[in-house]
C-alpha cells in the first residue's frame, strides 16, 4: 500500500530519464539531474561531474551510439535510491546494464553508478 505512495517519484524519474534518452532529447534528460550530479561508469573509464559532465556522457554514449534503453526492473533501496536493470541496444550491439540511481531532496538525479552485467 505505501509503495503506491512512495515509489512513483523515484520510478517516474527513472522512466522520464529513459524516455528522454530514448528520444535523444539531451536537454530533457539533463533537466532531471541536479547541477552537482555525478555519473560514474567504469565501462567508459571515467566519471562525469556536474551538468557539463552529464551532458558529455549523454551526448557521447546515448546520442553518439544511438542507445535505446528498456527498463527491465527497478528495485527500491529506500525512498531516494534504486537499483535499475536495463537493456541497452545501439551501434555497439546489445548490453544489459545496472544503474544505481540516487535522487537529491528536490527529486533530481544526484548520482548514477553504472555497470554492465
Amino acid at each position: 500500500m505505501s509503495d503506491g505512495v512512495e515509489s512513483p517519484p523515484l520510478q517516474a524519474t527513472v522512466v522520464a530519464f529513459i524516455n528522454a534518452t530514448n528520444a535523444f532529447d539531451i536537454e530533457r534528460a539533463l533537466a532531471l539531474f541536479s547541477t552537482t550530479a555525478v555519473i560514474d561508469d567504469p565501462s567508459t573509464g571515467s566519471s562525469f561531474n556536474k551538468h557539463a559532465g552529464v551532458r558529455d556522457y549523454l551526448e557521447r554514449y546515448f546520442l553518439g551510439y544511438h542507445t535505446v534503453t528498456r527498463l527491465l526492473s527497478l528495485e527500491r533501496l529506500g525512498d531516494v535510491r534504486a537499483r535499475v536493470r536495463v537493456d541497452f541496444t545501439g551501434d555497439f550491439g546489445h548490453e544489459i546494464g545496472l544503474l544505481l540511481v540516487a535522487l537529491d531532496s528536490a527529486g533530481r538525479i544526484s548520482r548514477i553508478d553504472a555497470s554492465l552485467e
